[in-house]
């Protein structure tokens, strides 16, 4: 099924004088001790985000640049530059966002983020806390487009806000975008549940589903995200390999079976 394409305008003006990596950029630096650190610090808290982002800047991919430059040097990235500077508006734009069909992509989008409390621009607010120096390059450009689609992939997956589902969503990135953060993350929770939560729920074939399910699927981030957003979220899953997550579910009953709530087990366990 190809796209189909909606009137909505979100287009704002790009900026094609961008650099691709601004000359004050520091070079990325591998911490993995560092990472350790802020993952043993996150596993206290999993909503304390500022955590992920410093394991992320610890663990920096060594292809992100190159695929990053490919992307936006290519004629899609450049139309995507021009008609999506940022997402946060479009994401947060949820009157707008409810004009779409019934069944689409988006109403599923304004349903998850109002039940949870959730915008895009408090994740945004979160990064800058942690990084409030900004670039303005091209680079930065393509990684927000990762940072700002993570709880459209939560919707696009069918996995929730618990400790499963937020490592499985870390897995589908990680197949999509090959971070060590993603994986590092999504493995070491796994381990953790695994340590606190008496269970034969399977967990780790979970999180690996996740991964193959990402590997499968375009890459969110390099697709407009307005044309998504209009698409019935049912034929969307089918066109890009989004299967319902067998293990995920059944891991939510295994933990049911013995009295374990998935959205509090740490909390139980400890």
């Amino acid at each position: 099924m190809g796209l189909m394409k909606i009137d909505h305008d979100f287009t704002a003006p790009g900026d094609s004088q961008r650099p691709f990596i601004h000359p004050d950029r520091p070079a990325a630096r591998f911490r993995p001790l560092k990472a350790l650190h802020h993952f043993r610090e996150l596993i206290k808290d999993k909503e304390d985000t500022e955590q992920v982002f410093h394991i992320f800047e610890c663990l920096p991919r060594p292809g992100f640049r190159k695929d990053a430059r490919a992307f936006v040097e290519s004629d899609k990235g450049r139309a995507l530059l021009v008609s999506e500077p940022e997402l946060a508006p479009i994401l947060d734009d949820h009157d707008r966002l409810r004009e779409m069909p019934e069944g689409s992509l988006a109403h599923a989008y304004c349903d998850f983020m109002e039940k949870e409390g959730l915008s895009a621009a408090g994740l945004i607010a979160e990064y800058d806390r942690f990084s409030p120096r900004k670039y303005h390059d091209l680079i930065e450009w393509y990684g927000f487009r990762q940072r700002d689609t993570h709880d459209l992939l939560h919707v696009l997956t069918g996995y929730g806000r618990d400790a499963l589902g937020e490592a499985c969503v870390l897995a589908f990135t990680y197949g999509q975008n090959p971070s060590l953060g993603n994986v590092f993350i999504a493995y070491a929770a796994g381990l953790n549940m695994k340590k606190q939560v008496r269970s034969d729920a399977p967990i780790f074939s979970a999180i690996r589903e996740a991964q193959k399910m990402g590997k499968a699927c375009p890459k969110i981030n390099e697709e407009s995200i307005t044309d998504l957003l209009a698409q019935p979220l049912a034929a969307l899953r089918q066109r890009l390999h989004i299967r319902t997550p067998h293990f995920y579910h059944q891991a939510h009953e295994k933990f049911r079976a013995r009295d374990i709530d998935p959205y509090d087990m740490l909390a139980q366990a400890a």
